[in-house]
């Protein structure tokens, strides 16, 4: 009986004799496997770019929840109405999973900083649950649960005010003089015209504060009331929501809104809804779904951005599906042609297997040589094959980001895994296994004497 290593070594050398053959043979298996770890490296590539865009546009761990009923649903508003309440909080916080829930009361509200006014959406907020949701500020500093008459902004809020009395105004903003323009150049940043966070600041409900007052109206109707606040601080640029809205406590905007006077010409939520909407973060997006499914259940709507992402992924799951398909015929085809090369070695080693046998080899040595062969081929191909792979990502890599550079996108094109690497080797040897198993045991079966006999 043969050890494993004079095997492997016989192997070799009978691969070695007929270099030709075994380099056409390994080179199917290069082709085969590069073209798979190649589509397949495109579909991980989409993959990671849809979540670059859905991060842009918020956490993906984070379930907005709005209002709901208990029956048929939102359409024709059978059952019992769900509520966003103080009560609906606490549940939220006792789901399993969840590590922070944070109720919105949002007001549209009119802001004046001097002369220069802005629409603004105003958001009630709890300020303890501001870090826990990842806010962060660029200027200043984050509401604290002491601050009462104060406010935070998004980064895009200072650029939405604008003077009334000038005309095209914009909104609001200036360009600093010296920068230059043009694809691929340093642009000059915008400045906004008003600094919030040292202006006096007024806030109403009069959406004709600071504007030229038309003559129409009922002159004995109370003016909405007007409040002073101070703002604290200037978010980080987010991409998505908050760099639209401002932020008070909530405590606070409850005190406006119940002074308001156009408060019930607003469709703002009664006392028995306390909150507009809810956000619930999850610590782990793999839980995202399992949480979400538990929030429906009570009645309620919810959306996160995974909702997006699973669409996304059977989109890329579909389109690497059919990209590894192209590239697996390649690999078939490297497969017959192990076959093809293992049968022909039988034919032309018939009197060397039958000599091996007379001497007394264990017939299961000699399959595991043939084996062992084929074995080697696909790994060979395979390795080959890997460091091809790497080498055309490089280029496309390069090359992608080059073109997409000038559209200000930095995206890779072509992401090879570690899983995939090590997959796409495992795989080829496979292949190369199973592409040998039917000439091993031809070979195996073999008569002695007939073998011998053979020219």
């Amino acid at each position: 009986m043969m050890n494993s290593k004079d095997l492997f070594l016989m192997s070799f050398k009978n691969l070695l004799q007929r270099k030709t053959r075994t380099i056409l043979t390994v080179l199917g298996v290069v082709i085969g496997t590069s073209s798979i770890v190649i589509m397949l490296s495109l579909g991980i590539a989409m993959d990671s770019s849809f979540k670059e865009d859905l991060a842009q546009m918020g956490s993906l761990n984070i379930i907005e929840v709005h209002q709901g009923y208990n029956g048929s649903g939102m359409m024709n508003k059978k059952g019992p109405e769900v509520k966003l309440d103080d009560k609906a909080v606490t549940t939220f916080e006792k789901i399993p999973g969840v590590v922070a829930v944070m109720p919105l009361k949002n007001a549209n509200l009119k802001m004046g900083a001097g002369k220069m006014v802005a629409h603004v959406q105003i958001m009630g907020v709890r300020p303890q649950d501001l870090k826990e949701f990842d806010f962060e500020v660029e200027e200043g500093r984050l509401l604290q649960s002491s601050d009462k008459e104060a406010i935070i902004f998004g980064a895009q809020v200072p650029y939405n005010f604008r003077n009334p009395r000038l005309k095209n105004s914009g909104g609001g903003m200036i360009i600093e003089r010296g920068g230059n323009m043009g694809p691929g150049m340093n642009q000059s940043r915008p400045k906004p015209q008003v600094d919030l966070l040292k202006s006096k600041l007024i806030i109403t409900s009069d959406m004709e504060y600071g504007e030229k007052r038309t003559a129409t109206g009922d002159p004995n109707t109370t003016p909405p009331k007007q409040y002073e606040i101070k703002g604290l601080g200037i978010l980080k640029e987010s991409r998505n929501e908050k760099d639209y809205q401002a932020y008070m406590n909530i405590s606070q905007l409850n005190q406006i809104l119940k002074e308001d006077t156009n408060s019930k010409s607003r469709k703002e939520p009664d006392e028995d809804k306390q909150y507009n909407n809810i956000k619930v973060k999850v610590k782990d997006i793999e839980n995202v779904e399992g949480v979400q499914k538990q929030i429906k259940g009570m009645g309620y709507q919810t959306f996160s951005l995974t909702d997006m992402l699973d669409s996304m992924k059977k989109t890329s799951r579909t389109i690497q599906a059919i990209l590894a398909g192209i590239g697996a015929i390649s690999l078939l085809v490297a497969a017959i042609g192990i076959t093809n090369t293992m049968v022909m070695s039988i034919y032309e080693r018939t009197r060397e297997i039958g000599i091996i046998k007379v001497l007394g080899a264990n017939i299961r040595d000699i399959k595991k040589l043939f084996l062992i062969e084929a074995g080697l081929i696909g790994l060979g191909g395979g390795l080959i094959g890997l460091v091809l792979s790497y080498a055309v990502s490089v280029i496309l890599n390069k090359v992608g980001m080059q073109l997409m550079g000038d559209m200000g996108v930095s995206r890779s094109i072509s992401i090879i895994s570690p899983e995939l690497a090590l997959g796409a080797v495992v795989f080829s040897s496979l292949v190369g296994l199973v592409s040998g198993y039917a000439p091993a045991r031809r070979a195996m079966k073999l008569s002695a004497l007939d073998a011998i006999r053979s020219d």
